[in-house]
C-alpha cells in the first residue's frame, strides 16, 4: 500500500509541475516542468533521505562514537527482525527523533541531542523502538518522498512571499504585484503541499508504530512516558523544522499554530499513551 501511495505522490507531483509549467510557459514551459518533475521525482526516490538529513545537520555516528546509543539501536533492531539501521544524531536541543530511508537494508534512525539528554533509557528505547517499526512497517519511503516533494513546495512558496514582500521600486516602495503574487503563491501552495502530506500519510501509522514499538522494546510504558516528556520538551524547546517534515518526528516539533497546524499529521499525545497504557494492563 505504501509502495502505491508513493508512486501516486510523485505522478501527482510530476502532474502539478507540468500544469503549473504549462500555465506560466505554454507548451515550453509545460516542457521545462516535466524534464524538472523527472529528476525531482528520481532525486525524492533516492535521496529523500539524505536531503531529510541534511536539512538537519544530522551527523552519522560510529559505534565508537555514541556505543551506548549504538548497541541500544542495534540490539533493538535484532529484537524487531530488521538489518541494523544508520545512526544519526541531530544538533538540535529539541527533543525528538525519526526515521528514514528508501527501505530496511538502507534505513536511517535520527535522534536529537535534546532528547538524548531529556529521556532515560529505557524511555529512549521506546522511542528508537518507535522509529524501528516505522522501518519494520515499511512506512519510511512514504513518509520520506512525502517530506521532500512538501518542502520543496514550500520552499517555492516561502521564496515567492520573501520576493515580493522584498521587492522594492526606484523609489524604494514595495512593489504592490510582486507582493500579491508572493503572498498568493503562500496562499495556494503551502495548503497544496500540506494537503500532499495528509494523503500520504495516515494517523493511523502512528498509532500503528506505538503498538509495534512497544512490542519491541517489551514495554509500552516505556514509550509511554517517552511520549509526555516528549510532548513537554518539544513544546518548551520548539524545533526550526520545516512544516512539510514535520510528520516525520515522534512528536509534532513545534506548536500546532497558524500555518503548521494545516501539516498536522500526529494524533494527539494524550490518545497515544491512553492506547499505551492499555496495553500495559491500565484502564
Amino acid at each position: 500500500m505504501n509502495r502505491m501511495k508513493t508512486l501516486i505522490l510523485l505522478a501527482a507531483l510530476g502532474g502539478l509541475l507540468v500544469v503549473i509549467g504549462g500555465l506560466i510557459g505554454g507548451q515550453k514551459g509545460a516542457l521545462i516542468a516535466l524534464a524538472v518533475a523527472v529528476a525531482l521525482n528520481f532525486g525524492s526516490y533516492w535521496f529523500s533521505d539524505k536531503i531529510v538529513l541534511s536539512m538537519y545537520g544530522a551527523q552519522q555516528v560510529e559505534e565508537s562514537q555514541a556505543p551506548d546509543l549504538y548497541h541500544m539501536v542495534a540490539r533493538l533492531a535484532n529484537q524487531a527482525g530488521i538489518p541494523m539501521p544508520r545512526v544519526y544524531i541531530i544538533p538540535d536541543e529539541s527533543p525528538n527523533a525519526f526515521a528514514t530511508g528508501r527501505n530496511p537494508d538502507h534505513a536511517v534512525v535520527a535522534v536529537t541531542e535534546g532528547i538524548l539528554k531529556l529521556l532515560s533509557w529505557e524511555e529512549l528505547a521506546g522511542v528508537v523502538s518507535h522509529e524501528l517499526s516505522h522501518i519494520k512497517n515499511r512506512d519510511i519511503l512514504i513518509q520520506s518522498v512525502a517530506a521532500t516533494i512538501g518542502a520543496a513546495i514550500t520552499y517555492v512558496a516561502h521564496f515567492g512571499l520573501l520576493l515580493g514582500g522584498g521587492s522594492r521600486d526606484e523609489e524604494g516602495e514595495g512593489s504592490a504585484a510582486m507582493s500579491l503574487i508572493g503572498a498568493l503563491l503562500m496562499v495556494v501552495l503551502a495548503p497544496i503541499a500540506a494537503m500532499i502530506i495528509q494523503m500520504a500519510i495516515s494517523r493511523s501509522r502512528e498509532y500503528l508504530a506505538d503498538e509495534t514499538g512497544a512490542q519491541i522494546c517489551g514495554n509500552p510504558l516505556w514509550l509511554a512516558g517517552a511520549l509526555n516528556k516528549l510532548a513537554m520538551g518539544a513544546e518548551a524547546i520548539p524545533m526550526q523544522a520545516n512544516q512539510a517534515t514535520a510528520h516525520m518526528f515522534i512528536v509534532a516539533p513545534f506548536s500546532g499554530q497558524a500555518l503548521a497546524s494545516l501539516f498536522s499529521t500526529h494524533p494527539p499525545i494524550e490518545e497515544r499513551i491512553a492506547r499505551l497504557k492499555e496495553m500495559a494492563g491500565y484502564r
